[in-house]
């Protein structure tokens, strides 16, 4: 089990780090004018001060028990976790092997996996939806918007 306040301060201990990061980027951007005007950065960095001051308020709040869900002790139970990561462990294998396989096959191996193995859809149609899924992105993204989406090495040794 994780407990509510674990689950905070995580949580704001993650979005802080996010907002230092989009801080540092846009430090490398260029921040405040320049003859053009606004330099590319400013508005990102504004942004990331607000993420980074408003995580260090849930750390505060997280850290000393606060809120209205202060008197919730148990955020997640043992059963939600695993539903939990039923979900994350797919969609975490679906972005590590998008270099390796491309888009379009990580695609649907992904739709399979969560269709299909929870048994939320026979495996027939699992199979179909998931074959029709890299055919959806293909004609959406590579013939509408001509914008490739990465083939990966799988397709580069093949000659793609």
């Amino acid at each position: 089990m994780i407990s509510r306040r674990a689950l905070e301060i995580t949580a704001a201990a993650l979005t802080g780090i996010f907002g230092v990061a989009v801080i540092v980027s846009s430090i490398d951007n260029g921040i405040g004018w320049s003859s053009a005007g606004v330099d590319a950065g400013t508005f990102p960095f504004l942004t990331g001060v607000i993420i980074v001051l408003g995580s260090l308020y849930n750390l505060g709040q997280g850290a000393l028990g606060r809120g209205t869900l202060a008197i919730v002790r148990t955020a997640v139970t043992s059963s939600e976790l695993r539903r939990l990561a039923g979900l994350f462990v797919p969609a975490a294998i679906f972005v590590a092997v998008i270099p390796l396989v491309g888009m379009y096959l990580a695609s649907a191996g992904y739709v399979f996996a969560v269709l299909a193995f929870p048994r939320r859809q026979s495996v027939l149609r699992a199979l179909v939806i998931a074959a029709a899924t890299p055919l959806a992105l293909y004609v959406v993204f590579e013939r509408m918007f001509q914008v490739s989406l990465p083939h990966g090495a799988l397709a580069t040794a093949f000659g793609f």
